[in-house]
Formats: structure tokens, sequence, C-alpha cells
């Protein structure tokens, strides 16, 4: 069965809105501006790497479509985000057009549930914010993985925001990452994964 794995930059003050600087918002681009250090980069390829699918809000997948088919490297981060199965929830959109893509148009929660029963290894969810919150209240996000920035934003949309309950997690993993900090957390109340 697949994991659900919530992949996501924050500040401490807990913005993940515009990391790389897309002129989203004034304060955008705060990513750039912190050495996540090799740890960093082995972390997030890792984690790529593992992945079987990716998961996408309309807006995040809008940005990734734009900018991934243009992009090459040496590691094949690339190679592995355009080749890989993507899965994006919107009402609006009516086809995906990057590689290999399904738009998810009603249902989000059981038809999250049923690719976790189709796959194997992890559902990789970047940005997203509005389906992160959707998942987290239908209990369906099984890790958290944080890389927190050293910097305070003060305004900026916030990866928790209002939600029905409040949630437990555990704490299963920390590192360091150059300037940042990698936390990874699963729900406290869950089985373990």
């Amino acid at each position: 069965m697949g994991k659900v794995v919530v992949s996501q930059f924050v500040t401490v003050d807990g913005i993940f809105q515009d990391p790389g600087g897309s002129k989203e918002m004034e304060r955008g681009g705060w990513a750039f501006k912190f050495d996540r250090g090799p740890e960093g980069d082995r972390f997030k390829l890792a984690e790529l790497q593992s992945a079987d699918v990716l998961l996408l809000g309309r807006i995040t997948y809008e940005g990734f479509a734009k900018a991934w088919p243009s992009i090459k490297d040496e590691a094949g981060f690339a190679d592995k985000m355009n080749g890989m199965p993507k899965y994006v929830v919107s009402t609006t959109l009516e086809r995906g057009e990057w590689n290999n893509s399904t738009v998810i148009r009603s249902n989000v929660p059981e038809e999250v549930r049923n690719l976790k029963k189709q796959v194997a290894g992890d559902i990789l969810i970047n940005g997203s914010g509005q389906l992160v919150q959707t998942l987290a209240e239908h209990d369906l996000i099984d890790e958290y993985r944080l890389m927190v920035y050293p910097v305070i934003l003060g305004a900026g949309r916030r990866l928790f925001g209002d939600t029905s309950r409040s949630q437990a997690l555990r704490l299963v993993e920390t590192r360091t990452a150059g300037e940042c900090l990698i936390l990874i957390y699963q729900p406290k109340d869950s089985p373990s994964r």
C-alpha cells in the first residue's frame, strides 16, 4: 500500500508559500537565501527517487508543469519528475498537459484512498496547501517531511491553517541540512506505517 508523504519547504513561522520566488508574493524566493547543503540535496533526491507518484493541487501542478519539462540535471531529478505519474486535483483543469498526468475532479479523499491501494511506494505532495489540509482532515497523510528554513517571514500562507480539529504528531527523525533542519513527523494516533 502506498504512503501519502507531504514534503514541504517551510519557514520557522510555518509559511510554505513561494519558496522559489515565482513572484506569487512580495517575500517569495526565501528558500534561495539559505544553504541547505549537500545533505539537503541528497535528501530531496532520495525522497523523489523513492516516490512512485506525484499528487498535486492545481496551482502547484501548473507551476511545476511550466518549469520542469525544460530543466536538465546530471542527478536525474528532472527526468524522474517529468517521467513519473502525476495526479492533479482540480475542478477547473480540463486535462493535465504535463507528461503522465491524470486529473482528479471530485471525491478527492476516496480517489486518494484508491490511489494508496494501487501503488507500493510514496505518493509525494509538494506545495498544494489546500490539498494537504483536505487530506489531513480525512486522516490520509502518512508522513510530513518539513525542511525548515531559518527565516521568519511574518506574512504568507501557512501550511497548517485553520482546521476542524487538532492532530497530534510524533517526531520520527531529525536531520540538519546546511542551514536548515529536516523534521519528519507521522500522525501520533495512527498505527505504525
